[in-house]
């Protein structure tokens, strides 16, 4: 049951665009692979991946837009940044909940309702490159693989920050635990 919803809120969140994750979850990707690895569903996520692009890309808000959302009652900013580099700073308001460390129930435990808005970002919508958000390669971001992830779990009121900023800039709101 759990997985039709998960692909009835994929289906809603895409506009349409039909995702089944539940049969695609639960078969091998491959003929021959053996029960272990069928856990393992790189077919799976890289149509995932696919259907989610566009969806994405219109969902990508300017530091102006992200802000204003984040003042909306019920709205979470959803840091996937790792603990450490949450504990040294982070955007006012955020919650950390590591990116290692997503699954449904500690999603469901952080998000609540799968319709609540969500705004992400990640080290590399800052300009620094300095501790604690140290640049990662462009298609590595962790953006990407957190709304990726998100949808893939059913959450489709998913908002990321498209903006490069310094966060340093006090119009950020970032918050220095650092020394």
């Amino acid at each position: 049951m759990r997985g039709g919803m998960i692909a009835l809120a994929l289906v809603v969140a895409l506009g349409g665009c039909a995702v089944d994750t539940a049969s695609k979850f639960a078969k091998p990707a491959f003929a021959g692979e053996d029960t272990a690895a069928s856990t393992v569903d790189y077919k799976a996520f890289s149509a995932l991946t696919g259907d989610v692009g566009a969806y994405r890309a219109a969902r990508r808000v300017s530091l102006e837009q992200f802000q204003r959302m984040a003042r909306e009652d019920g709205t979470l900013i959803l840091d996937a940044r790792s603990a450490q580099a949450y504990a040294r700073g982070h955007i006012s308001g955020a919650v950390n909940l590591p990116f290692t460390d997503f699954t449904a129930q500690s999603l469901a435990a952080t998000i609540g309702d799968s319709n609540r808005r969500v705004l992400i970002y990640c080290n590399n919508n800052f300009a620094n490159d300095v501790q604690p958000v140290l640049m990662k390669a462009p298609a590595l971001a962790l953006n990407i693989p957190t709304f990726i992830n998100l949808v893939g779990y059913g959450y489709k009121n998913i908002y990321e920050l498209r903006d490069v900023v310094d966060f340093t800039d006090p119009k950020v709101g970032w918050i220095s635990t650092a020394p």
